[in-house]
């Protein structure tokens, strides 16, 4: 094992040295232009003696930035922020860099600004495109060259052709930064990066002017930046105070903004992604800042994503190792590549272009949160020097965000310069990989992804295919029907000897009949790449070298989704008679004639949405399955009254769902299915999780209270204003004694989180406070006690579920970890236990969910009990040594042999039984009525991973995964699973929404196993 680490550690070493020596000598002219200015151009004397002023140390700096050229015509940044980029106590809002911006715009024929479009509380973003006056006149005529080398298609993948538009296209490289909104440093940055290159005429800048687009988002989340701004002047007003952390970024998520390219759900995703694949650009280059002094991280230590071009991988090395090799050069310590990142998920912002036959690129320079100069001192792992960090940084240092800014604009302009060096080369790379990904089906294949006609559920299937076509995937729909042949299933090798006949006999591959109406998601176009990924399974071996993954590991998209997706390889279904769609919605509205409407329930969250817009409507759901009108209605189905038909029709069309209206209601039991008052809690520890529970809701058109946990304590009466509160998953900071307790209040000031004066911005569409540190507090556990006592439903997933268990507020349940289990943000098989329960209305027996390290649910039908933990290790006996077989009774020497009790079983979900020694005097025995209810548990060991990484997962399999436990006269939903999450998990929505809408009748359908 040891000789195998040092043999890949050298390998790999090799190889890092091959690439730099490629990068910078095999595919570097030996006329390549030096860095230096243009001695005939005037420079601004007093802007370059503030860089320097600013910059802390003389190898912080580079010569492509240690001066700033002057122009008679063209504003610097300093006309608009007072002080040159990056100089100390100066952040800019967005709209000063927008202003700045459109000064150059204004000023200068090589820079052109664009509207890209808005966030969620309708800020703007923009793209600023810098270049030759001449390159910018021809926009349009370049865009359609490089649409030709995108799409390969259009000229007939045509080698010779491709060669020729790559001689005369110019290529586009986009930038973007500060998606992150604490990484404060790239908005001056890009701004004196875009006058550089509108202004500089030293032959080095020019040549990158002359021969390549420049594109430019200098504030990606800019809700975020805007707040961030805010704080740091609440900052630089009360020097000596704390100052609020930045506890929201944009309107629903925080640093998880960077992981949303896969379901594109927020606007700054769409906005990029739309940006990027309209400019057919090659790069997309993201700006964030974490570690000194620059990480290249695009290329990581892998594993690299399953997905991507060979091609592309050697691009990562190629321009990251010269970007290493050029910074090093001019003296700059701590610049590097490679690292521990692994370069898995496709749902960072720069996977756009991997994803779309681009080149990825991010960036991790060294920020201080604000513009302070500070004195910066690093753990030792951070200056370490490794194979891959020869020129570590200093373990201490004064840093600026003048140093921070140097570092970024040198490492962006070596990479552009040397981008356009070798533009041919990137050019035809990507016309390559956009052929490659044509010819898939092909070569490694699948031939396409087929989503049936018959799919139970529609508007799931629309949302999915949706998501699809915003990554500019093209879809197709069968107009008639078609047959496939599908691999055979590849059985487990028997353990057992096989004879030759059983050898020779391979599985023969089966059949598959598609109705018209599927729809095909075709391999043999531009952005097969994305479908692929999105749509495939993911696996992540538990002994893959790379221990530490940098986020999920696992993301199959139609099984978090709820949806049928079939893989197929015969390129036959490219045959199949079908035609191109553009806008994709789901059947509905109300068939037949009646007064009564029956809707089925196959857990679409748009049957929550319908609830909440028919207001006035008698909505009742069915507690058995039941059949009318030669339709079957599964449990859960509505049965709707009191509406107006054309109210329902309209709305079901809307929503995809599809009403049958019945000549008299069904003879079957039901309960009126409410629109709950729903209480939405957050702490002022963390909004990060939570927020994409908030989007869903807002998306679903479900209204909710957003209230802290603060604002709980305040209320004495939950039960006044609401009927459910949802406490999703707090993320960060999120122990049960954190949430309680909140932050310390022994020391230190009030952190504010309110609009002021000095702070305009904090609050948009969210909560505030005059002091962000108390948290829960005990009275507002009481609160919820009673809450929950008097009738109310709490409901809680992952680290809140542990919160509520550890407090109390359920009993019968315990949760726990293990060390050994690593279940890295997967998805994970589940089994439905009670399918009578209202919270599983809709669902089959089968259930995918996401799991990351799940908290581990055990049953007791003892109140405080710790519950039973599923036993580890070899098979478990039945019997202690003694005498006999396995089967046999031991004895007793002298005495006759006693017959034993059986002793009473129950499955690892089950509430173990009440023994009858717990029965005598059983104060602490649970009542059957009141011992939680499993609705869901994780499946077999064998059969939990469906995509990612699961190790050690028999310590989770069969333990419960949804709990609905009552209390008093209301109920603690428990969920170890995130059903809420990242826009990715649909399929599992309406767990939380069946609670939300049956809550006064959650104890529907129970069976009492114990009377």
């Amino acid at each position: 094992m040891i000789r195998t680490k040092i043999a890949r550690r050298f390998a790999l070493h090799c190889l890092a040295m091959l690439l730099v020596f490629t990068a910078t000598s095999a595919t570097a002219p030996a006329d390549e232009t030096a860095p230096a200015r243009d001695p005939k151009q005037a420079v601004d004397e007093a802007y370059t003696a503030k860089i320097k002023k600013y910059t802390t140390q003389p190898y912080f700096i580079s010569p492509l930035v240690d001066y700033l050229p002057a122009s008679k015509n063209v504003p610097t940044p300093e006309g608009v922020l007072g002080d040159v980029a990056g100089a100390p106590g100066m952040l800019p809002y967005a709209e000063e860099v927008y202003k700045y911006m459109r000064l150059l715009e204004k000023a200068s024929p090589r820079v052109k600004v664009f509207s890209i479009g808005t966030t969620e509380e309708g800020r703007e973003m923009i793209a600023v495109a810098v270049s030759s006056e001449e390159n910018l006149k021809r926009l349009e005529e370049n865009r359609a060259r490089l649409a030709k080398l995108a799409d390969p298609r259009t000229i007939k993948l045509d080698d010779a052709e491709a060669d020729r538009i790559v001689a005369q296209a110019v290529p586009v490289y986009y930038i973007t930064g500060t998606i992150h909104s604490p990484e404060t440093g790239a908005p001056t940055a890009l701004m004196e990066l875009a006058y550089r290159l509108a202004v500089d005429e030293s032959p080095y800048i020019r040549e990158i002017r002359d021969g390549m687009i420049t594109l430019i988002t200098p504030v990606v989340e800019v809700d975020g930046r805007d707040r961030m701004v805010d704080i740091y002047k609440w900052h630089l007003a009360h020097p000596k105070d704390f100052y609020p952390p930045l506890i929201y970024w944009g309107k629903y998520v925080a640093h998880d903004n960077n992981r949303d390219a896969m379901g594109v759900t927020l606007k700054l995703t769409e906005n990029v992604l739309n940006t990027y694949v309209g400019w057919k650009a090659q790069v997309l280059h993201d700006l964030h800042e974490s570690v000194p002094y620059l990480y290249d991280n695009t290329a990581g230590d892998g594993p690299f994503n399953a997905w991507v071009d060979p091609i592309l991988t050697d691009e990562w090395e190629m321009i990251g190792w010269r970007n290493v090799s050029d910074m090093t050069k001019f003296g700059m310590p701590g610049v590097f590549t490679h690292g521990v990142f692994d370069t898995w998920s496709p749902g960072y912002l720069m996977f756009i272009a991997a994803m779309h036959n681009g080149i990825s690129r991010l960036y991790e320079t060294f920020g201080n949160a604000g513009s302070d100069t500070k004195e910066r001192t690093l753990d030792p792992e951070d200056y370490a020097r490794t194979w891959y960090r020869q020129n570590p940084p200093l373990p201490k240092t004064l840093w600026s965000q003048r140093d921070n800014n140097n570092y970024e604009e040198t490492g962006l302009l070596t990479s552009l310069h040397y981008f356009n060096e070798n533009k041919r080369l990137f050019l035809k790379n990507f016309y390559l990989k956009a052929k490659r990904s044509v010819t898939k089906p092909s070569a490694e294949g699948p031939a396409a992804y087929v989503l049936p006609a018959d799919d139970p559920r529609p508007s799931l299937q629309a949302e999915l295919l949706r998501v699809l076509q915003k990554q500019a995937v093209e879809i197709s729909r069968a107009t008639s029907a078609f047959t496939v042949a599908l691999p055979a299933k590849k059985e487990p090798k028997s353990k057992k000897p096989q004879d030759a006949k059983e050898k020779e006999a391979a599985p023969a591959p089966t059949t598959r009949e598609f109705p018209a109406g599927s729809y095909i998601v075709r391999m043999d176009q531009p952005y097969s790449r994305i479908a692929d990924a999105l749509l495939d399974y993911q696996y992540w071996s538990p002994d893959d070298p790379q221990k530490t993954p940098y986020d999920d590991t696992g993301w199959t998209f139609g099984e978090l989704f709820g949806v049928q997706v079939t893989r197929v390889t015969d390129a036959k279904v490219l045959s199949a008679s079908m035609e191109r769609v553009t806008e994709i919605h789901a059947p509905g509205g109300v068939k037949g004639d009646g007064s009564v409407f029956a809707i089925n329930n196959n857990a679409e969250p748009a049957l929550a949405t319908l609830r909440y817009r028919l207001r006035d409507a008698a909505i009742d759901a069915a507690e058995e399955p039941f059949e009318s009108g030669g339709k079957k209605f599964n449990r859960g189905s509505f049965v709707v009254r009191n509406a107006s038909r054309n109210d329902l029709d309209r709305a079901a069309a809307e929503l995809g769902l599809q009403a049958v209206a019945l000549g008299s209601a069904p003879a079957v039991k039901t309960h009126p299915v409410r629109a709950a008052r729903i209480a939405f809690v957050h702490t002022w520890l963390s909004t990060q999780t939570e927020g994409w529970w908030r989007q869903a809701l807002d998306n679903l058109g479900i209204p909710y209270d957003y209230i802290s946990t603060q604002t709980v304590a305040k209320i004495p009466d939950l039960n006044a204003k609401y009927d459910v509160i949802l406490f999703p998953p707090v993320g960060f900071f999120s122990s049960p004694t954190a949430i309680v307790n909140g932050l310390s209040t022994a020391w230190g000031n009030p952190l504010p989180w309110k609009n002021t004066p000095e702070t305009p911005n904090l609050v948009g569409k969210n909560d505030s406070t005059d002091d962000m540190r108390p948290g829960l507090g005990w009275e507002g556990v009481e609160h919820l006690q009673e809450f929950v006592h008097k009738g109310g439903v709490l409901l809680t997933a992952t680290d809140t579920s542990r919160f509520a268990l550890s407090l109390g507020l359920a009993d019968g349940v315990s949760a726990s970890s293990s060390d050994r289990m690593k279940i890295v943000g997967s998805v994970v098989g589940t089994r439905l236990v009670d399918g009578a329960s209202p919270i599983a209305y809709g669902y089959d027996e089968k259930l995918a969910a996401y799991c990351d390290d799940g908290p581990i649910f055990s049953l007791s039908s003892i109140s405080g009990g710790r519950g039973r933990r599923r036993r580890l290790g070899g098979e478990a006996h039945t019997r202690p040594t003694g005498r006999g077989t396995t089967n046999d009774p031991d004895f007793t020497v002298g005495r006759p042999t006693a017959e034993a009790p059986e002793e009473p079983e129950a499955e690892t979900w089950e509430n173990p039984p009440v023994t009858d020694e717990q029965r005598i005097n059983g104060y602490r025995v649970i009542p059957p009525a009141d011992r939680p209810r499993v609705i869901f548990r994780y499946a077999d060991s064998k059969e939990l991973l469906i995509s990612g990484l699961v190790q050690g997962g028999d310590e989770i399999a069969q333990h419960p995964a949804v709990v609905d436990v009552p209390s008093g006269n209301g109920h603690v939903v428990l969920f170890s699973i995130n059903p809420v999450y990242r826009g990715e998990t649909r399929g599992t929505y309406s767990l939380v929404l069946n609670a939300i809408l049956n809550f006064d009748s959650l104890n529907a359908g129970r069976k009492l196993a114990e009377k």
